[in-house]
C-alpha cells in the first residue's frame, strides 16, 4: 500500500471454487471498508497475489487441482507474500489434524463452514485493523528513516562548512598555505615535541627579493600569481613533515623538522633559494609574463637544551638573520649565531 496522504483501501482476496460461496462472502464483506477480489482456483489466487498486496486472504481449503494447503505453502515461499495473513475457510474445522496442517502451511486462523456472519465480519475487522496499524507503523518508520537521512546529510554539510571555516581561518586565502596563526601553533608544537624527545629542528624566515618591483611593473595580478608559484615551489621542495607558511605580503616561514645539525638546515635552505631563483612564467590576463626574483633566508636552529618557551626568541633570531642576508647582498641564506 503506498504511503502518503492518498491512502488506498486495503484489499481482501476471497478464494473459493464455488460461485455461490463467493457471492455470499462478497455480500457479507461489502461494508468492510476493503476492496474485494475473487479467485476461483489456486492458480488464479497466486496470479492475483503477484499483482496486488492483500491485507487478508480468505482461502477455501478444498479445491480441485490445487487445494488451500498448497496455495498457502506457495505463498509462504515467496518473500514478498509470506507476511500476508491467511484465514482458511473449511468444513473440516473440527478436525485437529487439518487445523494443524493448515497452521503449518501458514494459516493464522480458521472459519468453519457454514459461515457465521458475525464471526466472519469480526475476524475480518480485526485483521483489517492490524493491517492499518502496520501500514501506519511502516509509514512512520519510512518518514523517520527519511528524516534521519536528512539529518545525516545536514550534519555532514554542517561539518563540511565548519571544516571549511576552520581551514579558512588557519590558511592563507591566496596560496592555501598555513597562515601566521597556524604557523605559530605549529612552531609551539615543534618546540614542545623537540624539548620532550630531545630532537632538533630549524626555523627559517624568507623575504622575497624584487617582489615589489614586479608588483609595481606588472600589477597586483602578476604579484598574486608569483606568490602562488613561490608557494608551490616551496611545498614541492620541502619534506612531508616540514611546514611552509605565508606570514603576509612576500614573507614566508619554514619549520624544518628532524634537523641533525645546523649545516643540514643551511644546505636545505640554499637548495630552496636556488629553486626560487629560477625564472617564472606567469599567466596574467591571458598573457605570459617572464620574471625572476631572489630570496633572502634567515635560519635559526632549535636544540634540545634550548628553552621550551622560546617561540618569540626563535622568530626574532630568524628575522635578524634574514635581514643580515638582505644587507649582505640578498638572494642568500644566513645561519643565525
Amino acid at each position: 500500500m503506498p504511503l502518503g496522504a492518498n491512502v488506498m483501501l486495503p484489499k481482501i482476496l476471497i478464494v473459493d471454487d464455488t460461485a455461490a460461496n463467493l457471492v455470499a462472502m462478497r455480500r457479507l464483506l461489502a461494508h468492510s471498508g476493503a476492496q474485494i477480489f475473487e479467485a476461483r482456483s489456486g492458480n488464479e489466487a497466486l496470479a492475483l497475489c503477484l499483482d496486488h498486496r492483500f491485507a487478508l486472504i480468505l482461502l477455501d481449503v478444498h479445491m480441485p487441482d490445487m487445494d488451500g494447503f498448497e496455495v498457502a505453502t506457495l505463498l509462504g515461499e515467496a518473500e514478498q507474500l509470506r507476511d500476508t495473513p491467511i484465514i482458511f475457510v473449511t468444513a473440516a474445522y473440527a478436525d485437529d489434524l487439518n487445523r494443524l496442517k493448515g497452521y503449518r502451511s501458514g494459516a493464522v486462523d480458521y472459519i468453519a463452514k457454514p459461515i457465521n456472519d458475525v464471526i466472519l465480519q469480526s475476524k475480518v475487522r480485526v485483521f483489517l485493523e492490524l493491517y492499518a496499524a502496520r501500514a501506519e507503523l511502516q509509514q512512520a518508520m519510512a518518514e523517520l528513516a527519511e528524516r534521519n537521512q536528512q539529518l545525516t546529510q545536514e550534519v555532514a554539510e554542517r561539518e563540511l562548512i565548519e571544516a571549511m571555516v576552520r581551514h579558512q581561518a588557519s590558511h592563507d586565502m591566496l596560496t592555501g598555505l598555513p597562515n601566521r596563526m597556524l604557523f605559530r601553533d605549529r612552531l609551539h608544537v615543534a618546540i614542545q615535541r623537540a624539548h620532550r624527545h630531545h630532537d632538533s629542528f630549524a626555523l627559517a624566515c624568507i623575504d622575497i627579493d624584487g617582489f615589489k618591483d614586479i608588483n609595481d611593473e606588472h600589477g597586483h595580478p602578476a604579484g598574486d600569481a608569483l606568490l602562488q608559484d613561490i608557494a608551490a615551489r616551496l611545498s614541492a621542495q620541502l619534506r612531508g613533515n616540514d611546514t611552509v607558511a605565508r606570514l603576509g605580503g612576500d614573507e614566508f616561514a619554514l619549520i624544518l623538522e628532524d634537523i641533525e645539525d645546523p649545516q643540514q638546515a643551511l644546505q636545505l635552505c640554499q637548495k630552496l633559494c636556488a629553486a626560487l631563483s629560477e625564472p617564472y612564467a606567469l599567466r596574467v590576463n591571458g598573457s605570459s609574463v617572464d620574471v625572476r626574483i631572489g630570496a633572502s633566508i634567515g635560519i635559526v636552529p632549535y636544540l634540545p637544551d634550548d628553552r621550551p618557551d622560546a617561540d618569540e626568541q626563535l622568530i626574532q633570531a630568524a628575522d635578524r638573520a634574514m635581514y643580515t642576508a638582505k644587507r649582505s647582498g640578498k638572494n642568500r641564506c644566513v645561519l643565525a649565531d
